[in-house]
């Protein structure tokens, strides 16, 4: 999404109520939205998260055909088409109607917490999420950040974004969850269901083809049929299985013609194929007309103007007139709208939903009201979680105060943004990196910085030298050789295309550490024997000073969000014992990856389906870090691997092959571990050699044992038929390997499907 700076500055709370006013854009339709004044039910409102029941989708749109039948076609528009940027109080604002009433849905910004807003929780971003390799911990997070939407007054939280990391440059890859479809689409349900737990709509984003910024809003990705459905077009089948409220349309053109208007993507694979009966709304000025829009299956347009702020709509009284003239048939408008209010029944919006208390644009309106309960715990709990120890020599991590007395940090990544804490949608790297930039933001209420928080854990037990520079060379010399063990911090960021970040227009220029932090690295290295490397980074980089052995260990906290120093503070202290795994392949060269970033105007996925370590293992290469690779403080050995077929007949709808493995904590620590199952198609399947059908997070006391179990459906035993252009289970010999990574397997079995 596309949007303008705005001011982000606090000021004293008081509430304005707006006069009823038509919209810019359309007489058709009013902005009636009125600020809440602060009352003891609008508070009971606020700090009450509960798991909303929700009905069936049956059930939901026999509501809302019987309220949209009730609507002029003016109405049913009006609820298709946004007020306008900047005119309601929320990034997106749909129109309303009376005599039948329906309000207007709030929709805002991020996936990682509310955009524009006070006294909310800026936490981890998906790409931490998707590393913890932990279902449930990615639930909890879907579940926070509904309440926080809901208590804000925001119908749909515009998340998860769920693009793949195709190209490891690309900008917003922080915001989503990886390389692997099967990992993206794990993430992006449990994110889903956490989210519409409390009530609030989840909006699947961007279908399809987003996975650069560079020309996103001109260039056309072309995708082959089989590469379409079994990567880029997984995470969002599992999405509308998991009931996704809505979907968001991409900027870029799909084979030749814009996503927003894509009768191939809407109406054929999203609403045919997957039977998706959500609603399909534009990302932010990306609908393109009104005629082919409408017919190609875009709900809902956003944020109503064709351009920002230009006072006129591709919907709104184009649509009407379309209707009337018949180029737009007013079955298809009664979908549309039929769609958009059964998704607001579903969610059961329609029993006391609160109304916006803040104001994205005018933030002095706002109530500011404190939504964010104790959310930081289980912020601080998933940073520590999803952060990934790359390399551990000598035992050198955890840290022990009894071993270690004096302990230096170097870098500016350790401490705070001397230019403050938040700018504009993040669009600076000053200080400690913890999300990227752009619409993906929230505005941190605080940040914790590595500084603060190893500090904090090393009390008076230890003696801390500092120094936040990247550049002053001599004294990080100096410093690092004075101390027992030396942490230098450095980061790589990224983020959305409308601003440059040190000359990164969004995707990055390369994958070297910024602020030359190789420099840094190797001169801290020389001058202390026991060194650790902390990455704060949106994805991949270079490391040409991996191999140093002065360098005992690197740490890769990704983007931890507010809490990042608590996190990393009880990682390395072993308060938590880390067990994160790369949700991406870390490669020794830029030249190793399939895919860079196109400057063209039209271009081709030509990898195909061998995304990420598909293609380093399809052209064994090997890799720096491989996907899923990830240490622990203690170590686990895999025992007893089993693999069962359960019902074997492939043209079964319920063939199902079952596998369990024994893991034993051998080490020191108790701990967590995450057996992976990846699994090698028949040949005819023409499948990459092996792809990531299940992992699990399983904790095992030291000296202790326990199961770890993976059930393989139809689903998950399927290739894309072009043939036929169905999903098919291959008759054949199947290999299912269980690992602790895409290249560490631990133990391959074969089973036969008739």
């Amino acid at each position: 999404m596309r949007h303008i700076l705005v001011a982000s500055t606090i000021v004293a709370a008081f509430v304005c109520h707006a006069t009823a006013k038509p919209s810019p854009l359309d007489q058709d339709f009013s902005y009636t939205h009125q600020l809440l004044s602060a009352n003891e039910e609008q508070e009971q409102n606020i700090n009450q998260a509960n798991h909303v029941p929700m009905l069936s989708w049956d059930d939901a749109y026999v509501k809302a055909r019987a309220l949209v039948q009730a609507m002029s076609i003016e109405q049913k528009v009006n609820i298709t088409t946004g007020l306008g940027w900047t005119v309601g109080p929320c990034v997106g604002n749909s129109g309303r109607t009376t005599g039948p009433d329906f309000p207007e849905l709030c929709l805002q910004d991020s996936p990682l917490g509310a955009r524009y807003a006070d006294g909310v929780s800026s936490g981890v971003a998906g790409i931490n999420a998707a590393a913890s390799f932990d279902k449930e911990a990615i639930r909890r997070r879907g579940e926070y950040m509904g309440s926080e939407f809901r208590a804000k007054g925001i119908n749909a939280q515009l998340g998860p974004s769920m693009n793949m990391m195709r190209a490891p440059q690309g900008g917003r890859n922080w915001e989503a969850f990886g390389e692997d479809p099967y990992l993206v689409g794990v993430a992006a349900v449990e994110t889903i269901r956490g989210i519409q737990s409390q009530g609030v709509m989840a909006v699947a984003k961007h279908l399809i083809g987003n996975e650069q910024e560079t020309n996103r809003q001109l260039h056309s990705v072309h995708i082959d049929e089989k590469t379409m459905h079994e990567v880029y077009l997984w995470p969002f089948a599992r999405s509308v299985e998991a009931d996704v409220a809505s979907i968001m349309c991409s900027y870029n053109k799909i084979n030749g013609v814009y996503a927003c208007e894509s009768d191939y993507a809407i109406n054929h694979l999203l609403k045919g194929q997957l039977g998706f009966r959500g609603f399909v709304q534009s990302d932010w000025s990306a609908t393109h007309s009104t005629e082919d829009s409408a017919n190609g299956g875009l709900d809902m347009t956003m944020p109503g103007d064709i351009t920002f702020n230009s006072g006129d709509s591709y919907f709104g009284k184009n649509l009407t007139r379309a209707v009337k003239a018949g180029t737009v048939h007013e079955d298809r408008v009664t979908d549309m709208a039929t769609r958009i209010v059964a998704a607001w029944y579903k969610l059961g919006q329609d029993q006391g939903f609160p109304q916006p208390n803040f104001d994205s644009f005018r933030p002095e309106r706002g109530l500011h009201l404190d939504v964010q309960g104790d959310h930081k715990r289980e912020i601080r709990q998933l940073g520590a979680a999803s952060t990934v120890l790359l390399k551990n020599n000598d035992n050198i991590l955890p840290l022990s105060s009894s071993q270690t007395r004096t302990l230096s940090i170097i870098g500016a990544d350790a401490g705070p943004n001397p230019k403050g804490l938040n700018c504009e949608d993040h669009g600076c790297n000053d200080g400690s990196l913890a999300q990227g930039w752009g619409s993906g933001t929230a505005n941190y209420p605080y940040l914790i910085t590595p500084l603060e928080g190893i500090k904090h854990r090393a009390g008076n037990r230890m003696t801390i030298t500092e120094l936040l520079s990247d550049t002053d060379i001599a004294t990080a010399k100096k410093l690092a050789s004075e101390a027992d063990i030396a942490l230098v911090f450095v980061n790589a960021n990224s983020g959305e295309e409308f601003i440059t970040v040190e000359g990164h227009k969004g995707d990055r220029n390369h994958l070297n550490i910024w602020h030359d932090g190789d420099k840094l690295i190797e001169a801290v290295a020389e001058a202390n024997n026991n060194t650790i490397v902390v990455v704060h980074s949106v994805g991949p980089v270079l490391m040409p000073w991996l191999n140093h052995p002065h360098i005992k260990a690197v740490v890769w906290p990704g983007l931890p969000g507010q809490e990042s120093g608590n996190s990393l503070a009880d990682v390395l202290f072993g308060d938590v014992n880390p067990s994160a795994r790369l949700p991406y392949t870390i490669a020794q060269k830029l030249q190793d990856y399939p895919a860079k970033i196109s400057n063209d105007m039209s271009f081709h996925y030509t990898e195909g389906v061998h995304v990420g370590y598909r293609w380093f293992d399809k052209q064994s290469i090997d890799p720096l870090f491989e996907f899923g690779y990830g240490l622990s403080y203690t170590r686990f050995e895999y025992v007893d691997p089993r693999v069962v077929v359960v019902h074997g007949d492939s043209q079964d709808p319920n063939v199902e092959v079952a596998a369990n493995i024994m893991i034993r904590n051998v080490g020191q620590f108790d701990g967590a571990e995450i057996p992976q199952v990846y699994l090698s198609f028949p040949s005819i399947a023409e499948q990459p050699p092996q792809v990531l059908r299940g992992f699990e997070k399983v904790f095992v006391a030291k000296g202790s044992q326990a199961p770890a179990v993976f059930t393989l459906k139809k689903t998950d035993l399927s290739y894309f038929d072009t043939n036929t252009h169905k999903w098919v289970v291959p008759k054949g010999e199947f290999v299912l390997h269980i690992g602790s990574s895409s290249r560490n397997i631990k133990h391959s079995l074969s089973f036969t499907l008739n």
